[in-house]
């Protein structure tokens, strides 16, 4: 098991600045640090991947659509755009040495219409995610693909859902992201959702349930720690959480005031409570 930390809670985009940051997290006891890739070319990612092996430190990255791209859309030309944003992000992993590639690789985030999905929409799915799976194979990088509450996407929101979508893929590179900030608002049980993801969940976002720090909330970790490990799961468990610090991000994530007293405490304390309670 490693814990990361991911910097979304600092920036959208890394850069050379946030070196101090790496820093900071390595001083923390972190085993390594989730970038945003919400742009294949927008970060330095070879000199992060130097600076994070000086450090003895791993890395993965965690990607969202952007307008116009989508492996579900009736449109060939979204279609096309959404396996190649993916394509081009695998190759940034493999430039940043980050072993997964994580988050609702499916769709626009918030891009909500007046239904569920549909059966030709998840075989487009599974269809273009088995073009970028080829793509990653004999790169070292895992395709985790996080299902979302009712309220960011219509098309992904359980595990039963996700599942079942990872099995029409069937490829070993792809999993599951298992996120219990929307296991909170979408599941009946946290540990019967993770047990039926199962073996195909190959990721882990922490979150508290405001989306501040871990621990500081009412989410049962026993109950979601304890399933993890029933199924086997020793892979990163990394912490996602959001503030009122980042205007986009804020927007984005309707979180309009801070949800502690700053990032390091959130960063610090989420890593403590990781600690004590999965041992």
């Amino acid at each position: 098991m490693k814990i990361g930390m991911n910097l979304l809670l600092w920036t959208a985009a890394a850069d050379e600045t946030h070196f101090k940051l790496i820093d900071a997290l390595k001083d923390w006891g972190f085993d390594g640090v989730e970038f945003p890739m919400f742009s294949p070319d927008c970060s330095p990612w070879g000199a992060f991947k130097a600076h994070l092996d000086g450090l003895g430190m791993s890395s993965t990255a965690v990607v969202c659509l952007g307008e116009g791209a989508s492996l579900i859309d009736e449109d060939a030309g979204a279609q096309q755009a959404g396996v190649d944003q993916l394509k081009a992000s695998i190759d940034a992993c493999v430039e940043l040495g980050a072993d997964t590639l994580a988050g609702p690789i499916y769709h626009p985030v918030g891009a909500l219409i007046s239904r569920g999905p549909n059966d030709d929409e998840v075989k487009r799915c599974a269809e273009n995610l088995k073009k970028v799976a080829e793509h990653a194979n004999g790169s070292g990088v895992a395709i985790s693909v996080e299902p979302l509450n009712r309220f960011e996407t219509y098309f992904l929101n359980t595990q039963e859902q996700s599942a079942a979508l990872i099995d029409a893929v069937g490829s070993d590179n792809v999993g599951i992201l298992y996120d219990n900030f929307h296991a909170n608002i979408e599941e009946k049980s946290f540990g019967d959702a993770i047990r039926t993801g199962g073996k195909r969940i190959n990721h882990v976002h922490v979150c508290s349930n405001d989306r501040g720090t871990p621990g500081e909330d009412h989410i049962p970790w026993d109950e979601n720690f304890g399933a993890l490990k029933e199924i086997g799961y020793d892979g990163w468990l990394t912490i996602e959480a959001f503030g009122a610090w980042i205007p986009e991000l804020a927007g984005a994530t309707c979180i309009w005031r801070k949800m502690a007293p700053s990032e390091e405490h959130v960063a610090r304390g989420g890593f403590r409570h990781i600690k004590e309670n999965w041992s």
